[in-house]
């Protein structure tokens, strides 16, 4: 007799376990505890053979049933159903292993420890937010050109054409480690070279005329912020190191009474050596009694950490100047190299070196700290008593020939 909706669900533990049949070799088994499992028993090369067909209640009664005729149909054709259950699930379980999300979670645990901190979060945030999503669950080896195009699509759609082509670049870089790993046969971002717009990329804002740079130079020296902040802000200029270096300057790569700053270059892999004139040091020997003895130079509000990465910029905005068209952290580098070579008619090589650029030197490595050493210890003092001097008011001709 056929099983019903109400016999299954007022079946009750009795203390041991015991069958309810249905028809077709289906029935419900109920355990010693009350728990209700679907069974189909059926043959198949010539023995006797069970398979579950889930749980009750989450499988009713009709959805149990469709399972079982499933199976019947396999068994008619030849097919043994709790075999092909087996198989079907392996290969899920392979197809999940072998995700995207999977391998490029993989392929990044094995890069960043190369990356600088910032550039790794914004990578994996990119994966996350923009990628893992659309493309996270599918198998590696089975996504296609054109999937990976109308993923990279919505990124360019909504304005952000820079981050389009770097998730495009991160995806390929994924491709790429899932074929030398054996989950993928070839990187389908290949095919796509030239389906997005090129990017213009726009110089850092940057101040270079002297007069409007002794205003601005005047604008910090009475900048009415913190004091780290401000000795920041004054260091900008005299030093035009990238703003994530000066933000997490240490005071262990400070030789105050040799006025030198050593410190590693995360972009290049390189040791820099910054020669500091004597009006960065008098600087750094003031602040150095608030901050001395903590590792940053400059702490941020958690005084473990370093100051925040907009602290450069929020402070200019604060002066009032415009960070995307006027001036940015970044843009004291411009400031720098314009002026070096126009006003003060240092050579290029020499600034490059300063500024921590691989130079190509047909004698030797394309950067090394210590070269053009005594060349740059005279131009950092010269950079900077020009900057006093623009801050003085004295006429840009005669700094030329004080310089």
């Amino acid at each position: 007799m056929a099983l019903t909706d109400v016999a299954v669900r007022n079946a009750k533990a009795t203390g041991k376990l015991y069958r309810l049949f249905d028809e077709r070799g289906m029935y419900l088994e109920v355990s010693a505890t009350g728990g209700k499992w679907w069974r189909f028993k059926y043959r198949f090369g010539g023995k006797e053979k069970r398979m579950s067909l889930g749980v009750y209640p989450d499988i009713s009664l009709k959805d149990a049933r469709e399972r079982r005729d499933e199976a019947r149909t396999l068994v008619a054709h030849g097919i043994d159903p709790s075999a092909r259950k087996k198989a079907t699930k392996a290969a899920t379980q392979e197809a999940a292993a072998n995700s995207f999300e999977v391998v490029a979670r993989e392929w990044f645990a094995g890069q960043e420890q190369g990356w600088a901190a910032s550039h790794a979060d914004k990578v994996i945030q990119r994966l996350e937010k923009d990628i893992f999503p659309w493309l996270g669950k599918r198998p590696i080896g089975e996504i296609t050109a054109p999937e990976v195009l109308a993923v990279i699509r919505r990124i360019e759609e909504r304005g952000a054409r820079d981050t389009a082509h770097r998730a495009m670049q991160n995806c390929g870089q994924v491709f790429r480690y899932a074929v030398a790993t054996g989950r993928a046969m070839r990187d389908p971002t290949a095919d796509l070279k030239g389906a997005l717009p090129p990017v213009r990329h726009e110089n850092f804002a940057s101040i270079t005329d002297p007069g409007k740079v002794a205003e601005l130079l005047r604008a910090i020296d009475g900048f009415l912020g913190t004091f780290v902040v401000k000795c920041a802000l004054q260091l900008s200029p005299l030093l035009f190191v990238r703003p994530g270096e000066l933000r997490k300057a240490e005071w262990a790569g400070f030789d105050l009474e040799k006025a030198e700053w050593r410190y590693f270059v995360t972009k290049t892999k390189t040791e820099h050596l910054v020669p500091l004139s004597t009006q960065a040091v008098a600087i750094l020997r003031e602040l150095q009694a608030l901050t001395g003895q903590r590792r940053y130079v400059f702490p941020g509000r958690d005084p473990r950490k370093p100051m925040s990465e907009a602290a450069i910029n929020a402070a200019l905005r604060r002066m009032g100047y415009d960070t995307k068209t006027e001036i940015t952290g970044h843009g004291f580098r411009a400031m720098a190299r314009t002026i070096l070579h126009e006003e003060l008619h240092f050579k290029p090589e020499v600034i490059e070196h300063q500024l921590a650029h691989k130079v190509p030197d047909p004698l030797g490595t394309a950067y090394n700290r210590t070269k053009f050493l005594k060349e740059r210890r005279e131009m950092m003092q010269q950079w900077a008593d020009y900057l006093d001097g623009l801050k003085r008011g004295v006429a840009v001709r005669s700094l030329r020939q004080e310089a």
